[in-house]
């Protein structure tokens, strides 16, 4: 049954992409806020489709102020869900996002139009000061700035070890000179890292209490990963728990 309802959500998931994409055009015309009013509606249609069709749901606990206003916020990354859901939990989020998927057709165009921060991982130093300009406009515009520090989906219970923690976010947080707010989440659980099924169930994310500004880098990076990692490793196996007290 699981495999029959990922099946039905994957048709409702890129049938709804494909159709706001292109109703989204016109917006080429107005101001990013335009796009990124097709944004919320996307996810909002999406976190509808996983809840009626694969029912899988959210929660968001923790520190859920400190996702308003200007933030650097830093975030365990386990599935695809995770990439759009900040559009649902913030007021006005941008991306670190590599830049690759600038070129994906009318997405790339979104993603450029919305001011997402683009980084390119082969372009060296120059490509750092744009990265990081980006980011200063988006704290001045009062923004949340989303970045996965690991880079890339990483497995369920897999260890920091094998799925490094990169000096990007050491780079925003020292030019920024603000407080970063990490959060963990187990969506991997129902999700998983390049896997086609959604299972059923109630994915957790915890905003964890913000790391103060000023930190070196050493004692922030371990500080960061600490946090995140202890967090997550908690949700996992409360999950887990859950389960076999079933």
């Amino acid at each position: 049954m699981i495999q029959v309802r990922s099946f039905l959500f994957n048709i409702w998931f890129f049938g709804a992409t494909a159709l706001l994409l292109i109703a989204s055009l016109p917006c080429h015309f107005m101001d990013r806020r335009g796009v990124h009013f097709i944004a919320r509606i996307w996810t909002k249609t999406i976190v509808w489709g996983l809840k009626h069709i694969c029912r899988l749901e959210h929660r968001l606990v923790g520190r859920v102020d400190l996702l308003e206003g200007p933030a650097l916020v830093a975030c365990k990354h386990q599935s695809a869900w995770d990439t759009l859901i900040f559009y649902a939990l913030c007021s006005d989020p941008t991306y670190v996002m590599k830049k690759e998927l600038l070129s994906i057709p009318l997405y790339g165009w979104h993603a450029q139009k919305q001011k997402m921060i683009p980084v390119d991982r082969k372009g060296g130093g120059a490509a750092l000061k744009r990265m990081l300009a980006m980011a200063q406009e988006a704290i001045a515009e009062g923004r949340q700035i989303v970045i996965f520090p690991q880079g890339t989906r990483t497995p369920v219970r897999s260890d920091a070890k094998d799925w490094p923690y990169h000096p990007g976010v050491m780079a925003l947080y020292n030019k920024l000179d603000l407080p970063c707010v990490p959060v963990a989440l187990n969506s991997g659980l129902f999700w998983g890292r390049r896997t086609f099924a959604k299972k059923p169930g109630l994915i957790t994310v915890e905003v964890l209490d913000a790391i103060p500004a000023g930190l070196k880098r050493a004692e922030f990076m371990h500080e960061l990963e600490t946090r995140i990692e202890t967090a997550t490793r908690r949700l996992e196996e409360g999950h887990a728990l859950a389960d076999d007290a079933k």
